[in-house]
């Protein structure tokens, strides 16, 4: 009978350690991320406290919104880990990329900043998929590329649609969810879209998100799915990222 009353685990007591995280905004200045150089150095103090110990950081390469370029990125990396004092294995970068149509363009005239090897950080817009989403899968895919698409849970079209998920899986796509989208952060139905997932072990590996911290504060928030056991396996998948 009390066990019913057990009080839920937060989202940080669940993070195993020497954690990868594989996703997040921490270089200053480039998106809707850090903003400046302590806010950096603050968000990476809060997150090592967690138990995060290597980060590859994603900015948002976003045509129109966020025109990062591959120079403009690896310029601010090397700034920042030199600022911060930490080591290449501590601090990573790559890209999150949004793909939409320009997207096959830039497969064309530019080699992509990769989270490990071949696999590389992708989204889509919120509002609905680009038009030719499959036919830029498979451009990644005969390319040598190994696509991750971030925070699958997240994109409302696909509420209820778990047709389409299982297509993007079969397409060759990865999951990456979300740390966040356990806690009810971005809403109960996120979560919802989430925990079905994990039952049907469709994700690959996980990501903090973190742009700021509102964020961080997050972390402290108790776990609400039903597929807990499931959530914590993935999270030691991220391990696939050490180095």
């Amino acid at each position: 009978m009390f066990g019913f009353f057990k009080k839920k685990k937060t989202l940080k007591e669940l993070i195993p350690q020497n954690f990868i995280d594989i996703h997040s905004h921490l270089l200053y200045g480039l998106d809707d991320g850090s903003k400046s150089l302590q806010e950096t150095k603050s968000l990476i103090a809060d997150l090592n406290s967690f138990g995060f110990t290597q980060f590859i950081t994603t900015p948002h390469t976003t045509p129109l919104v966020w025109e990062n370029t591959k120079d403009q990125i690896l310029d601010r990396y090397e700034k920042v880990r030199t600022e911060l004092n930490m080591s290449e294995s501590e601090l990573r970068v790559a890209s999150e990329y949004l793909i939409d149509d320009s997207f096959l363009k830039r497969l064309e005239n530019e080699k992509l900043l990769t989270l490990k090897d071949n696999y590389v950080l992708i989204e889509m817009s919120y509002i609905n998929p680009p038009i030719q989403l499959y036919e830029i899968i498979m451009e990644l895919n005969s390319q040598g590329y190994q696509p991750v698409l971030a925070h699958p849970e997240r994109y409302n079209f696909y509420k209820n649609d778990y047709d389409s998920f299982k297509r993007l899986k079969n397409a060759g796509c990865l999951f990456q969810m979300n740390m966040l989208s356990s806690t009810n952060y971005y809403g109960s139905g996120i979560t919802a879209i989430a925990d079905y997932l994990l039952k049907e072990n469709m994700y690959d590996f996980a990501g903090s998100d973190v742009h700021h911290q509102k964020h961080i504060n997050a972390f402290n928030a108790e776990i609400k799915l039903k597929n807990i056991d499931t959530f914590e396996a993935l999270l030691i998948k991220n391990s696939f990222f050490k180095q």
